[in-house]
Formats: C-alpha cells, structure tokens, sequence
C-alpha cells in the first residue's frame, strides 16, 4: 500500500505562484513515476499536468510548458510542483498519482484557484 499526501495549495492571483508537494509514504521502495493530474470544475477527465521517474526525466502538459517546473527528492519519496504565472485557466483540484507493482493510487487532491 501506498498513501499519497498532498499539500500546498490556495488561492492566488493571476501570475501569482504557488508550489505543491506530494509525499509519499508505505509501500515505496517500488515507486518510479510519480504525478501531477488536475481536474476543471465542471469536467469529469483528470488532465496530465506534469510526471517525473525516479532519474528524474520529466513529462509535462502543453497547457503548464515553461510555467510549471516538476522536482523529486527520493530520499523523502516526495515530489514538488513549482507554479509560477498562474491563469484562471489553471483553476481545478490537483491530485498526486504513482503507479507501483500494478497498482494505481491517488492522493486526496488540493484546490488551487486563480483568481483573474
């Protein structure tokens, strides 16, 4: 078992920051891809924001290219997401998810919204 504890969110303003953290803890040792998806108010699909491998190549959504910079620490099983010139359009509930011996977990999720 994994557990997937996510903090860091708030409401900012357009072309504010904010950066959110993902600790992991249980079941780690297996882990190798960790996480970032969001979901828009008012849509039921989780869109790919940002995902890191345990050497630290990094995967990113159109939508976040050059704003949202992705980070690991692998000794504390914990992975950053730096936002920075933050859009309404960011606006949604994002969720931490890892993928470990076949299975899938997501975290709790944290609200950012961007106020224009």
């Amino acid at each position: 078992q994994v557990q997937l504890v996510e903090s860091g969110g708030g409401l900012v303003q357009a072309g504010g920051s904010l950066r959110l953290s993902c600790a992991a803890s249980g079941s780690t040792f297996s882990i190798n891809v960790m996480g970032w998806y969001r979901q828009a108010p008012g849509t039921q699909q989780r869109e790919l924001v940002a995902s890191i491998n345990s050497g630290g190549s990094t995967t990113y959504g159109d939508s976040v290219k050059g704003r949202f910079t992705l980070s690991r620490d692998n000794a504390k099983n914990t992975v950053y997401l730096q936002m920075n010139s933050l859009k309404p359009e960011d606006t949604a509930v994002y969720y931490c998810r890892t993928v470990t011996s076949g299975r899938l977990y997501w975290g709790q999720g944290t609200q950012v919204t961007v106020s224009s």
